[in-house]
This record gives structure tokens, C-alpha cells and sequence, in this order.
């Protein structure tokens, strides 16, 4: 059966003109991403930058055993149908394992069967581990027209199973590559450890839960670790800057950092923000005994103990002693 015959003209070109749209809805699937139409491949550099102070986040900061500091940085170049993590969603077996413990075999070992049976990952790439709270380090990754996310994690160490990380970001814009990137990075909970401190005992969360951002106020537990409540929001923990490298005939050089317009600069050399943390002090013990002369009021104390010291300009600590009068028990 052949198409109708349509009896005017002005008919005619609306007929084509529905049968060419009906063609490209038909031609993409519903809901899919713009394609990259950049070159083929393309390199960038990744620079981690923990900002992990004291004068940042004061409470309960690890000094020792082990001393704030962040794990090796592990990540994939992928297409939209791989999931490194995301928020809101449960981590695999691999990725728990390394956000409790900061072991990586497993979660490489998933990163490549998804290359391997689903084409879903190009490449997996990798930067040392950082020895300290503000360190920090680099690696390289290349990209492809058809695999143009970047997901990656780092292990908060130590941590019940905290990290920080990027969840499927385009180095592709349309028909080019991204010349320089830069994200503030904030903390997240994998779900599989109800740990509230940072050197919390293993505590395992049954049933697992998602992942979720800790937020000032969130989990709201006066003992967790990042519980500011006079904070809006926490300041970044870390940032991740991506610049992409250009091939000359001898070899790859990054553009300068720093030198960029627009937000992608690295402002390392501005002080951290000082978080004002206040005074925290644990409940009255009772009452002591009521000592004085007999016929008259006697006086009876008690006291508390300071549990968190206050640090920059946060609220000081309240009187740690109080006294009452009172009818004396034995009287002298």
C-alpha cells in the first residue's frame, strides 16, 4: 500500500515534513545523550587537591593513628551505560571493599569485565595515594568519542567507608573536547558502614543502604565527624582538575594550571576557610554531698567535663563548676 494521495499541494509538504521528523525520533532512542562528535581521542591530566585541614574542619581531626590523609585515586573512562557509583544507589562489592578498606583489586577487576563484556569502559587510570589531608596528586587518562565520562573515588582515610569522587562527568561538549575542568569535591557515605567518626570501629550497616552525601547537618548526630550546625554548607574537601594535554611531535605538555579563565582556576595559594567549631561539654554529674556549719545554709557542687574544645572563633566553653545552697546533711 502506497502513501495516501493527498488531494492539495500544501498537503503534500506537510506529509514529508511529518514523515522526516517521524524518521528522526525513530532513528534516536528516547531520552539518549548527545553524541560526541569530537576527534576520537583525547589525553587529559587529573590533578586531585585534598583540602582536608584542620583550620577546615576542626572536629574530632585526625592527628594520628593514622594521620588525615587520602587513598590512591582509581577511576574509568566510560560510556553512559557504566556506573562507577552514584548517589542514591547501592555500591557493588568491589567499591565497598575499597571505601572500607581502601583495597582496589576487586573494584579493577569490575572496571575491566565491563570493558571486556559490555565495551562500556575504555580505560581504567589511577594516581598515587596522598600522605596527607591537603596533599597532592596527579596522573593521566585518555578519553574516547564513545566513552567521554569519568567517574572516579577516593578513600576519606581513615573513615568508616567515606570517599570523595566524580559520577559521570563529560569531557565532551558537542563537537569538542573540554580544554580544562575543575570540581570542588565534597564527602559521601558508600552505605555499608553505620561508623560516625572517623575512627569508628567496623559496624557493618544490615541491610546495606545507598549512598548518601554527609552534610553539615546530615547525618544529624551531634558525634559525627562533619556535623557543623552553624554551617549552611561544608566547604570542599578536595577539588579534581582535569586540563587536557596537547601531542606534539616529542611528547605530551599540559597548559599551565592556574592560567585559565572563567571558574577552572586553582586558588590553592588562598587560605582554607577556618570553620568555627564551639564548645562542647558533656551533662551535669549530680549533686555532692551539702557541706557547712550547722544552723546554717550550707553549699553542694557539681560539675562537667569539657568533651570538644572550641577552635576558630567558635562559641567558648560555658562555666565547668556550679554551686548551690543547701541545708547541710552533717552539720559540723
Amino acid at each position: 500500500m502506497g502513501a495516501p494521495r493527498l488531494a492539495f499541494p500544501w498537503a503534500a509538504t506537510l506529509w514529508a515534513l511529518l514523515l522526516a521528523s517521524l524518521g528522526g525520533v525513530a532513528g534516536q532512542p528516547l531520552g539518549a545523550e548527545p553524541m560526541c562528535t569530537a576527534q576520537p581521542l583525547a589525553r587529559y591530566s587529573i590533578t586531585f587537591t585534598g583540602k582536608w585541614s584542620q583550620a577546615s574542619f576542626p572536629k574530632q581531626y585526625p592527628l594520628f593513628r593514622p594521620p588525615a590523609q587520602w587513598s590512591s585515586l582509581l577511576g574509568a573512562a566510560h560510556s553512559s551505560d557504566y556506573s562507577l557509583w552514584r548517589k542514591d544507589q547501592y555500591v557493588s562489592n568491589g567499591l565497598r571493599e575499597f571505601a572500607e578498606r581502601g583495597e582496589a583489586w576487586a573494584l579493577m577487576r569490575e572496571m575491566e569485565a565491563a570493558g571486556e563484556r559490555l565495551q562500556s569502559v575504555h580505560g581504567v587510570f589511577s594516581a598515587p595515594a596522598v600522605p596527607s589531608g591537603t596533599g597532592q596528586t596527579s596522573g593521566e587518562l585518555e578519553a574516547h568519542s564513545r566513552h567521554s565520562l569519568v567517574s572516579f573515588v577516593v578513600r576519606i582515610v581513615p573513615s568508616p567507608d567515606w570517599f570523595v569522587g566524580v559520577d559521570s562527568l563529560d569531557l565532551c561538549d558537542g563537537g569538542h573536547w573540554r580544554e580544562q575542568v575543575a570540581v570542588d569535591l565534597y564527602p559521601y557515605d558508600a552505605g555499608t558502614d553505620s561508623g560516625f567518626t572517623f575512627s569508628s570501629p567496623n559496624f557493618a550497616t544490615v541491610p546495606q543502604d545507598t549512598v548518601t552525601e554527609i552534610t553539615a547537618s546530615s547525618p544529624s548526630h551531634p558525634a559525627n565527624s562533619f556535623y557543623y550546625p552553624r554551617l549552611k554548607a561544608l566547604p570542599p574537601i578536595a577539588r579534581v582538575t582535569l586540563v587536557r594535554l596537547r601531542q606534539s611531535p616529542r611528547a605530551f605538555v599540559p597548559p599551565a594550571l592556574g592560567l585559565g579563565a572563567g571558574g577552572n582556576e586553582i586558588m590553592d595559594s588562598l587560605p582554607d576557610p577556618e570553620t568555627p567549631l564551639d564548645c562542647e561539654v558533656s551533662l551535669w554529674s549530680s549533686w555532692g554531698l551539702c557541706a557547712g556549719p550547722c544552723g546554717r545554709l550550707g553549699a553542694k557542687s557539681r560539675t562537667r567535663y569539657v568533651r570538644v574544645r572550641p577552635a576558630n572563633h567558635g562559641a567558648p566553653c560555658p562555666p565547668l563548676e556550679e554551686e548551690a545552697p543547701c541545708d547541710p546533711d552533717n552539720c559540723v
